[in-house]
């Protein structure tokens, strides 16, 4: 009966992705990159749409790097980004808590909240760098929640199994207000 509800096909094939383990794949794909010339970076011009956190990092990056770079934001200011205005969470497999976490299952709870649809290449890149990423966030000021002893605030947030979940103050904030009763 079930033969008749769905119809196998072929796996899904990342074509870009290198071969061998996945953990060696990143590695493997930047050795056989392409290099740039220091002298021909300055002859080409990256324009790179968006301010917030991603566009920003990028836009220094690349400006740092020696390119000639051209940053336009739709918001009628960079401040007014999303990364900056929606004052969300991310998650990271820094493991403060000792409770686990690694990347493979930072990796492995990614893909499982995707319905195994998505690029394991690059999930796998992602949460094996999610570590740089927040300490690059938190180098350029962004206001994550801290417990007194000064470290980052984590919490289980979005289906995680372990407390991974950095937020901004105003999330949490928002978050706990929502949930506590109101008075009338």
């Amino acid at each position: 009966m079930s033969d008749d509800l769905y119809e196998l096909g072929d796996p899904i094939v990342d074509g870009k992705a290198p071969a061998g383990p996945i953990e060696d794949r990143w590695t493997t794909r930047k050795f056989e990159a392409k290099q740039i010339n220091p002298a021909n970076k300055r002859k080409k011009k990256i324009i790179i749409i968006g301010t917030g956190l991603a566009g920003g990092s990028a836009g220094a990056t690349l400006g740092e790097a020696g390119y000639h770079v051209q940053q336009f934001c739709f918001q009628d200011s960079p401040r007014r980004a999303h990364s900056i205005a929606a004052q969300g969470g991310i998650n990271a497999a820094k493991n403060y808590r000792n409770d686990g976490d690694s990347v493979y299952r930072l990796f492995y709870e990614t893909v499982k909240g995707g319905d195994f649809r998505s690029r394991e290449s690059n999930v796998y890149r992602l949460a094996d760098i999610s570590r740089n990423i927040i300490d690059q966030c938190v180098a350029q000021g962004v206001p994550f929640a801290r417990e007194y002893g000064g470290l980052l605030d984590n919490r289980s947030f979005g289906g995680t199994q372990v407390s991974r979940d950095g937020s901004t103050r105003a999330a949490r904030r928002a978050s706990s207000s929502s949930s506590a009763p109101t008075r009338r």
